[in-house]
């Protein structure tokens, strides 16, 4: 006769295992999320990217409502000189929060106005020279052979010379060409400046382009693509830089600051925008403090350099958000 045994109950799981397989049937029903949607949260998790992010965003509304966050305008003193009552150099106060300057304008104001200026030159000249590189680096390394020796040899022309020597050259060279000054200004004019940058900032975005160009044309993707029938021009701009785009990302935010940072040294020297064109820029902020650091007008330098670092460091923190975002191979980190 056989003996009956009583079930046994089942054995009881840890807690842990309890909430692994909880946390698995959870993972089963999420949605799942774009590469686009994991890049911007990527990104979102960058804690000094984050931050500066709304840094740089509260200073392009303070930039883009600058009829409401200025207190003056960019060339008006904040009251009339009378004798006794100077309004040149005083120190920060109630009328002038951040100051004055030999004239009597607000820097505060001042400041809102050049950021404006330094913006639209870094901006402008990234956009345009890392349209020029990427065009170059992409074809250069897709064709390679002597067309992307040809293009190298002048990339490295260019970046031979010492920065600052070769772009004062160029830019009294430009500036005798009477032709080029009814489209793009004389050579104190913000497009003159832009230019300048264009044609000496494409050269890193090309080679860095190019090296992604090569390391990915002989992937089984792109043979597929052209096995199809694809056209060059096809597989760079459908299959190449979408690629490529977090390296891309990163040298536009590099070549912004090169670029307001270059403003600034030209504007140092005196080789920036017209002062008396009715603007400024964060540069002739910086060099019209060149007094006042002898003559112990301490805020005529704190604070427009340090909302120039302050600008620099935002958009390098941005930069650095942007490759971890799009290179998922990267360790995320805040």
């Amino acid at each position: 006769m056989t003996e009956l045994v009583e079930p046994t109950t089942p054995h009881e799981l840890p807690d842990e295992a309890d909430a692994f397989i909880e946390g698995s049937a959870e993972g089963l029903t999420d949605k799942s999320l774009s590469p686009r949607q994991m890049a911007v949260r990527r990104y979102f998790k960058h804690k000094g990217a984050f931050m500066a992010t709304i840094i740089m965003a509260i200073m392009v509304l303070f930039v883009l409502l600058s009829p409401l966050t200025t207190r003056y305008g960019v060339n008006e003193a904040i009251f009339k000189a009378e004798p006794g009552q100077p309004n040149s150099y005083l120190s920060p106060r109630g009328d002038a929060w951040f100051g004055t300057d030999d004239i009597g304008r607000d820097i505060y104001s001042r400041m809102i106005y050049g950021l404006r200026v330094s913006l639209i030159i870094g901006i402008s000249a990234a956009i345009f020279a890392t349209i020029v590189g990427v065009t170059v680096g992409s074809f250069a390394g897709l064709h390679g052979g002597r067309f992307d020796d040809l293009l190298m040899r002048v990339t490295d022309i260019f970046l031979a010379f010492p920065f600052l020597v070769a772009l004062l050259v160029v830019r009294n060279f430009l500036g005798e060409l009477e032709w080029l000054t009814p489209i793009v200004g004389d050579r104190t004019s913000i497009r003159f400046i832009i230019l300048l940058f264009v044609i000496f900032g494409w050269m890193g975005v090309a080679r860095l382009v190019r090296g992604s160009v090569l390391a990915l044309k002989e992937r089984e993707f792109v043979e597929a693509a052209r096995a199809l029938g694809a056209s060059n021009f096809r597989i760079v701009f459908r299959h190449l830089l979408p690629n490529s785009i977090g390296p891309i990302l990163v040298a536009l935010t590099n070549t912004v600051v090169a670029a307001i940072i270059g403003e600034a040294t030209l504007s140092f020297f005196g080789f920036g925008p017209d002062a008396g064109s009715g603007q400024t820029s964060l540069g002739l902020l910086v060099s019209a403090a060149k007094g006042g650091v002898t003559a112990g007008f301490w805020w005529m330098v704190v604070f427009p350099c340090t909302l120039l670092v302050l600008v620099a460091l935002c958009i390098n923190f941005i930069g650095d958000g942007l490759r971890d975002a799009t290179d998922p191979k990267l360790v995320h980190g805040g």
